[in-house]
């Protein structure tokens, strides 16, 4: 007697059911918590058990000699691939066949999952969507380019499962085994950890790529996984924090874990003081390499999930960071830490919430070094470290600042207690808030207010100030602008604050500097000697060529300008600024057309539309009809 006739699995309305017919509808992939049935067609008199390692299952007659049999994953079953056996015991014989295999993926729409997230539009942003934007630059002028994910993409889901095939030995010396594979905080962490293999997280300072790809040239994480799954597991060169994180969103969302990249711009990196970052500068104002970086901005991942294991009732978001980062103890990779964690400065809570919690709230100093023997504090700014991060707003291509889920306010009591209290150091160890100065006790200006600033000392004669202003030109100016001819126009503001004449010399400089704040050529460099009358405003313009600096630019398109004074003039005064040199826009724009027998003239000009040139007139319209007409009699 035959085991059974046919099956059939309904992988096309189940993927529906479970929001998994973006990967296709030719594969059982189905989400715990949720049931799936599929129908088999048995002799009769049989009796079926399916041998699955989930419970909950189900069956009963749906047509004669045909059963569907219901299966329910648990909402804590361990993800993964599955094989799907029947056995049938039929007048005492009994058989048993493979009906094939089935992928069980975490559920964001199941209440009883750590994942869950109740916002339908969220699910959709952070879990279905293949589309996003990554965000660069520095905080004053935010850069973006689009980054395709690409989670439902053939073979991605199989290259994910490999990773955390891979990542069991993270778990070595455990007696759990697989069983880790239910809980999203340590798949979270295996991922994390993993993620950093897939590529050579290296920026050269030399900006030498020859053996592996640039790593500004990437533009989807699909690539990168192909690239690591052929090449036998090995790291791909070359990679940098926003597309480690991205692939590590592609990971989270094939997986069913809601996750979104966020950029914290001004991201201090020091292996001594973990709440201070030391930037080393010339008499020249040129940026000495130090152990200290200041990185421009740093990606890394958020993912949603409750966690059991600090006793969470509900979903938060958790920062997750596979970018390997030095510490004292070596570089590591750091998560998953709860984001209200780090807010509240509870960094006894979580994984590695301390290094986020000094990443965000660290001190920036600046230090004039003469001779290579004397350093002389120039400036301490509490504010710019950790001071704007932001991600993709939800069904926008718009950024959302969520600066204010990591930390609070500037000039917040409670924020200073916070430090105080997680750091364990005393009052005087914090450096004063610097003293800002509103637009509203000056006279008319068109300059924005955090160009304007009071030095630390009262005492100090002459506040120096450089503005920006190669700022949002209109489209025509743009495209009418050659990138070969696009100058950097600097205006630089002195005030004396005194009754009485001043003097000063002051040197000026620029240099390239990598978003990761490793400073390279210096390409230009001035000096001046300025002389102010009592309570003179003096605006001196700045100009830097394309010609000058064009040659030296690399992927990151950061220069850094210096003002600094001559130390040899008794007070020490100096202003930096980033600018990043925009690379003009292409835009493509296609005519009025017509095609076929559809007059299409009324299209707008701007209409994407991968079609030729045609017009027909009634002839060839009848024409065509009569033809067609022919055709169908002919079939008949």
């Amino acid at each position: 007697m035959s085991q059974f006739q046919s099956f059939d699995l309904n992988c096309p309305s189940n993927c529906q059911i479970h929001n998994t017919h973006f990967f296709g509808t030719d594969r059982q992939i189905i989400r715990r918590g949720q049931a799936f049935s599929f129908y088999a067609l048995i002799p009769e008199h049989s009796v079926v058990f399916p041998s699955l390692l989930l419970v909950n299952n189900s069956s009963h007659i749906h047509q004669p000699k045909c059963i569907s049999i219901s299966v329910f994953p648990p909402s804590n079953v361990c993800i993964g691939r599955y094989i799907l056996n029947m056995q049938i015991t039929s007048c005492g014989h009994t058989y048993q066949r493979c009906l094939g295999d089935f992928y069980v993926l975490f559920n964001p729409w199941c209440a009883d999952d750590p994942v869950y997230l109740d916002n339908q539009a969220h699910r959709e942003e952070y879990v279905l969507n293949e589309h996003g934007i990554l965000y660069e630059g520095v905080h004053k002028h935010i850069t973006s380019r689009p980054w395709h994910f690409g989670q439902f993409e053939d073979g991605i889901l199989d290259i994910c499962l490999k990773i955390l095939d891979m990542g069991a030995s993270y778990h070595h010396g455990s007696d759990r085994d697989h069983c880790w594979r239910n809980d999203p905080v340590h798949v979270s962490m295996v991922v994390n950890h993993m993620v950093r293999s897939t590529q050579s997280a290296v920026c050269n300072e030399n900006n030498d790529y020859l053996k592996g790809t640039k790593p500004f040239s990437w533009n989807g994480s699909v690539p990168i996984l192909q690239q690591w799954y052929s090449g036998r597991c090995r790291p791909v060169r070359y990679g940098y924090c926003g597309s480690l994180a991205s692939v590590m969103c592609t990971v989270m969302r094939c997986l069913g874990i809601p996750s979104r990249v966020v950029t914290s711009f001004c991201f201090p990196c020091s292996i001594e003081n973990p709440l201070g970052i030391n930037e080393i500068f010339d008499s020249t104002g040129k940026n000495l390499c130090g152990k200290d970086k200041l990185w421009r901005y740093h990606c890394w991942n958020e993912s949603w999930m409750a966690r059991r294991d600090i006793n969470q009732c509900c979903g938060d978001w958790q920062c997750l960071d596979p970018t390997p980062l030095e510490t004292g103890r070596g570089s590591a990779c750091s998560g998953p830490t709860w984001v209200r964690s780090i807010r509240e400065g509870e960094l006894d809570l979580d994984y590695d919430g301390h290094h986020m919690f000094s990443r965000v709230n660290s001190n920036y100093v600046g230090w004039l070094s003469q001779n290579n023997a004397k350093r002389t504090k120039v400036f301490c700014d509490t504010w710019p470290c950790g001071q704007r991060l932001i991600t993709k707003s939800v069904g926008s291509e718009q950024f959302e600042d969520i600066t204010g889920a990591y930390k609070y306010e500037l000039g917040l009591t409670i924020k200073k207690i916070f430090l105080m209290s997680s750091l364990k150091l005393p009052w005087h160890s914090f450096e004063p808030l610097p003293c800002f100065l509103s637009l509203d006790t000056r006279k008319k200006s068109s300059v924005p207010p955090f160009l304007l600033f009071l030095p630390r000392k009262l005492g100090r004669t002459v506040r120096s100030l450089l503005s920006l202003l190669f700022s949002k030109l209109d489209k025509a100016k743009i495209l009418s602008c050659s990138p070969q001819d696009m100058d950097v126009q600097l205006n630089w503001l002195l005030e004396n604050l005194r009754n009485e004449n001043k003097t000063l010399k002051f040197n000026l400089c620029a240099q390239i500097i990598t978003y990761s704040g490793f400073p390279m050529d210096q390409f230009w460099k001035d000096s001046v000697n300025v002389t102010l009358g009592p309570r003179e405003v003096k605006k001196i313009p700045v100009c830097i060529s394309y010609n000058q600096y064009g040659s030296y630019l690399c992927d990151h398109n950061i220069m850094k300008v210096v003002v600094v004074s001559d130390p040899e003039c008794g007070e020490v005064l100096m202003v930096s600024r980033d600018i990043v040199v925009n690379r003009p826009p292409v835009i493509v724009k296609v005519r009025n057309f017509s095609y076929g027998i559809w007059d299409l003239r009324n299209i707008p000009g701007d209409s994407y539309w991968p079609l030729p040139k045609y017009n027909a007139n009634k002839l060839e319209i009848l024409y065509i009809f009569i033809l067609s007409y022919c055709f169908f009699l002919f079939l008949i």
